[in-house]
């Protein structure tokens, strides 16, 4: 009785970039896994089993197509929750910008601003640092 030979296919590297999109759209009838695999996201078993790495697929479609999903912590190391670019009056009447506003202006304790009203608007002009101040003196 003869052995059956394993016809052995040739893993690919895995696609990434621009080249991974155009082979995900060429391939659009087939399943996701089929997708992955035809894209070189597999391994091959010890028993000679091909496993589908449908995670490191989606993460290669997700980085392609320009996504950013992490988020970026504060520069003091400390996750939370991000800027939304909205806030509401607090029950006392007063408006509180966070903290992830002012460190990403890069503002400082102490820093001024002038107010200025609209009708339905709120403008902060900050005012100069007594620091800022001194080195434009010293020009």
């Amino acid at each position: 009785m003869a052995k059956k030979k394993k016809t052995e296919t040739k893993k690919i590297e895995p696609l990434a970039g621009e080249e991974l999109i155009q082979k995900v759209k060429e391939l659009e009838n087939l399943s996701k896994s089929e997708k992955a695999k035809a894209c070189g996201y597999y391994t091959v078993t010890k028993n000679g089993l091909e496993r589908v790495n449908m995670m490191q697929f989606l993460n290669a479609l997700i980085d392609a197509e320009g996504i950013d999903l992490d988020n970026k912590q504060s520069t003091n190391g400390h996750g939370g929750r991000s800027a939304s670019y909205r806030l509401s009056v607090q029950s006392n009447g007063n408006l509180l910008i966070g903290s992830a506003y002012t460190k990403q202006l890069g503002l400082k304790p102490g820093d001024e601003f002038e107010i200025n009203l609209g009708r339905k608007h709120i403008r902060l002009l900050l005012l100069e640092r007594e620091e800022d101040q001194a080195v434009a003196a010293a020009s």
